[in-house]
């Protein structure tokens, strides 16, 4: 805490409502939730939330307007840009915050227009990159950087998206804290797998695949049905828990095509379809699966497959950016170009309960070695201190 007694605040800048689910949301709130106490008091500025409101949270949420995000609407992005300025600008001036935590790309080079303007220079602040260096557009890339060279560290999720950085010249100082999950993914409860597959009426038995996430072009949503389509070809039995979260009106029709073709291939009583789970939903979803996938096409760290960890699922992801790092098995990782290698891994698992239980084993235990919450929270407490000591 400060000399007067009272805590640091820090406030996190966002783009997205932090009620929408997804992991830059997730890992805020539970990092806001964590910190929370004598030493900081935390403060979530986002768009209006979404199905939430801000007396919800225990610690401090700041709204402002803002439009959809979604990159083909070229103009209502721009407009964005600047209104998201003006209320940076507002909500800093207000709040006077001892540290600013910027946990979103566009957010930082939002934030990034006042401070080279030399606007709030005296307030230090860290951004954390949550995408990948090479995934930028180059003239994105020239903003961040630029904006970089005023902060006082750049936290990256991976050792693989740090070297990226370092590659392409960063000077800020890099310091790797991987991300976490909620604290409702804490405890494993084994009566759980049970209790949930009766609930959504699969037996114990049954073959289960999860995928999981947002509608972003990230998560490359239209290779999940290839991936099935695969699976069915090599006469595979198993059946499907689908989670999707949505955000945009034009997400309706692109959930409606996923699942139409995935019950054409496995047939819609072999389809478990959720949508928009809270973290207490999602927590006991995770205890459906045998085996949790992910199609991303960019992942820079890839929280969904901790969070599957955590409920002793066997993780397969494509070999995309911090995937392969958070996987850490080169026989749980398979490309686009090699369906074949995710098929037969497929049918190893579901053909040997002793291959298939140590996995869940190896995963859980990944889990508990890297990912914890409290490794994340103090990684946390020990940079903020380390610059606001430095400031006092």
């Amino acid at each position: 805490m400060k000399a007067d007694g009272k805590p640091y605040k820090i406030l996190y800048l966002m783009e997205f409502p932090i009620d929408l689910p997804g992991g830059g949301q997730m890992s805020t709130q539970t990092l806001c939730e964590g910190l929370m106490g004598e030493q900081f008091a935390p403060v979530a500025v986002c768009p209006q939330l979404l199905t939430h409101k801000a007396s919800d949270y225990p610690f401090g949420i700041v709204e402002y307007e803002s439009d959809e995000n979604r990159e083909k609407r070229r103009f209502l992005r721009l407009s964005n840009f600047f209104s998201r300025i003006r209320s940076f600008y507002r909500i800093v001036r207000d709040e006077k915050p001892d540290l600013i935590h910027v946990s979103m790309s566009e957010s930082l080079i939002t934030y990034g227009f006042l401070r080279c303007l030399g606007i709030f220079r005296k307030i230090p602040f860290v951004y954390t990159d949550r995408g990948l260096a090479y995934g930028y557009r180059k003239h994105s890339k020239k903003c961040i950087l630029m904006t970089l060279k005023r902060a006082e560290y750049l936290i990256c999720t991976t050792h693989f998206n740090e070297n990226l950085w370092l590659k392409e010249g960063v000077k800020t100082k890099v310091r790797v804290i991987p991300n976490t999950i909620g604290k409702v993914f804490s405890e494993y409860d084994a009566a759980k797998r049970d209790e949930m597959r009766s609930r959504y009426g699969f037996s114990d038995k049954d073959f289960v695949i999860g995928f999981a996430g947002r509608i972003s072009e990230e998560k490359d949503w239209d290779f999940v049905p290839v991936l099935v389509g695969a699976l069915c070809d090599a006469r595979v039995n198993f059946k499907v828990a689908l989670v999707i979260s949505v955000y945009e009106a034009q997400d309706a029709a692109i959930v409606e095509s996923i699942k139409s073709r995935i019950a054409d291939r496995i047939g819609e009583t072999n389809l478990l379809y959720l949508q928009d789970l809270s973290q207490d939903e999602m927590a006991d979803y995770y205890y459906l699966p045998d085996v949790f996938v992910m199609s991303s096409l960019f992942e820079s760290f890839g929280k969904a497959a901790v969070e599957a960890m955590s409920r002793k699922c066997a993780v397969l992801s494509t070999s995309v950016g911090g995937l392969t790092e958070v996987i850490g098995r080169e026989e749980d990782l398979y490309t686009k170009e090699d369906t074949d290698r995710f098929v037969q891994r497929i049918i190893a698992l579901k053909d040997s309960p002793e291959i298939l239980d140590d996995e869940r084993e190896y995963f859980y235990q990944r889990y508990r070695d890297n990912y914890t919450l409290e490794t994340h929270l103090n990684r946390h407490r020990e940079l903020y201190l380390s610059i606001l000591d430095k400031e006092a």
